[in-house]
């Protein structure tokens, strides 16, 4: 079965193919593990996307108190290097500090998905709970502190250097696109011959229907590409 771990900024995509074991990472590891050097860093989440689109994009680098602007950009577009905390809470592989999303959300993604993946990921920094972070998250949605979701709104996962996964290849160059409804039956996603695959933003796995449905409804589909945002050609095989 193929499912979607739709970080958001992830991220973020989860794991396809046979999921991480739980006990794998079951504890965040130290700060220190998840950062980067900041050139790399900035090169990286540029990365995510073809260059004309990058080049002129707002670049975010994680911190050990968040992420923080490092370029500020002129088109609206916002690329970042996702880690695995700044998704679904029930991913197996969000402790894993090899994870390395590189995003390039669009000004229609920005102001939602973007402001979840900051502000999940500054609580979580922080020491805060899932609880916590769930009910932080619930206030900023309802006082429109984060806004809801603009129709059109898409990330770029091009990067040839990403880490998404430890399963399989590792890596697979996709675009994805948030849209505000509750499952993926309207899009045809992972149904058998369909190129798309979808999944919830807020868990990844079964069993979380009623928390979910208090949150507003949020569908991740990829879309894998034909090629890196680089122009090489993107071979796809499992992950």
């Amino acid at each position: 079965m193929k499912t979607l771990n739709a970080l958001a900024a992830l991220f973020l995509i989860g794991s396809i193919g046979t999921p991480a074991r739980a006990d794998d990472h079951a504890h965040m590891a130290p700060v220190a593990s998840y950062l980067m050097d900041r050139t790399a860093e900035i090169a990286l989440a540029k990365s995510a996307a073809p260059a004309a689109i990058s080049d002129h994009a707002t670049v975010l680098i994680l911190t050990r108190t968040g992420y923080e602007t490092a370029v500020k950009g002129t088109n609206g577009f916002v690329c970042y290097v996702g880690r695995g905390f700044g998704g679904a809470p029930d991913w197996p592989e969000r402790w894993d500090p090899s994870i390395r999303a590189a995003a390039c959300d669009n000004p229609q993604a920005a102001p939602t998905m973007t402001a979840l993946i900051k502000l999940r990921t500054a609580l979580t920094l922080a020491g805060k709970t899932d609880a916590e972070v769930m009910d932080r998250i619930k206030a900023a949605l309802r006082s429109k502190e984060i806004p809801p979701l603009q129709a059109g709104a898409m990330c770029y996962m091009m990067s040839k250097n990403a880490y998404l996964s430890a399963q399989g290849e590792h890596n697979m160059a996709h675009i994805m696109f948030y849209v505000p409804v509750k499952d993926g039956a309207t899009w045809g996603a992972n149904e058998k011959g369909s190129p798309l695959m979808g999944g919830n933003y807020w868990y990844l796995m079964p069993g979380h229907e009623a928390e979910a449905a208090t949150l507003p409804p949020i569908s991740v589909f990829l879309q894998p590409t034909s090629a890196y945002a680089d122009g090489t050609p993107a071979m796809h095989g499992s992950m």
